[in-house]
């Protein structure tokens, strides 16, 4: 018997292809959609028994915000994930939040059906594979260290570390501009994104935060530019 199902992801073509594979082995699928951050919503109107939810970060925070109301307003749906191979950090946090399995973006077509008949049975569904992996990073952190200061540091473009070291340096907007030799506007707006992606809602809050993580040891010290009437020598 098929799977009631719908598919969500932020890439439509992918969500639509995957659609159409499972449908042409009988499963009734309800909608397939994009982007995934709607997909609470939908899910809890259609109230489909399997919801297949693709990501590309699995272990940024808020990623599995979906799967967290879906299972509140809606928990007969079972939820299965779809993403990249994931650090145990990022199968924890879909797990945490109520999936019921994870499978990788390059999965064949019969290793995400199974996965969704054993979610609609009750089941775990991720591959042993991906377990044993997961298992594996966490008795070995050395080789593969996933502190919370490197996990931030990542999340940063060069350019957004830079904006944050200013920041924990007490800049304010006008010196991140002149220091960086962009426009202010540019620097808000970098700041900006650093509070967002760091999570936090002050300037203060996201200094204290890269203070407390080593986050401003790891990011090294960034260029200053010259006092205002100094010279250029060769000028």
């Amino acid at each position: 018997m098929g799977v009631r199902l719908m598919v969500v992801d932020d890439h439509r073509l992918l969500a639509e292809a995957l659609a159409s594979a499972l449908k042409l082995r009988g499963h009734r699928v309800l909608a397939a959609a994009a982007p995934a951050a709607g997909a609470a919503e939908l899910v809890i109107s259609r109230a489909p028994e399997v919801c297949l939810i693709g990501t590309a970060t699995p272990a940024e925070p808020g990623t599995f915000d979906p799967v967290l109301r879906i299972k509140r307003e809606r928990p007969q749906v079972a939820v299965v994930v779809l993403g990249p191979v994931p650090s145990p950090r990022g199968i924890a946090a879909a797990f945490a939040a109520g999936a019921a399995g994870y499978v990788r973006h390059d999965e064949r077509i019969e290793g995400v059906e199974r996965a969704l008949m054993k979610a609609r049975a009750g089941e775990a569904a991720v591959a042993p594979a991906l377990l044993q992996g997961a298992f594996s990073e966490l008795l070995n952190p050395a080789a593969q260290p996933d502190d919370e200061g490197q996990r931030l540091l990542q999340m940063l473009t060069p350019r957004e570390v830079e904006v944050l070291v200013r920041v924990a340096d007490g800049e304010d907007t006008r010196l991140i501009a002149a220091g960086m030799g962009i426009a202010p506007s540019t620097a808000r707006t970098h700041v900006q994104r650093v509070l967002m992606k760091l999570g936090v809602g002050s300037r203060l809050e996201a200094a204290a935060l890269a203070a407390r993580t080593g986050l401003l040891d790891r990011a090294g010290p960034v260029g200053k530019p010259p006092p205002p009437d100094s010279a250029d020598p060769d000028s």
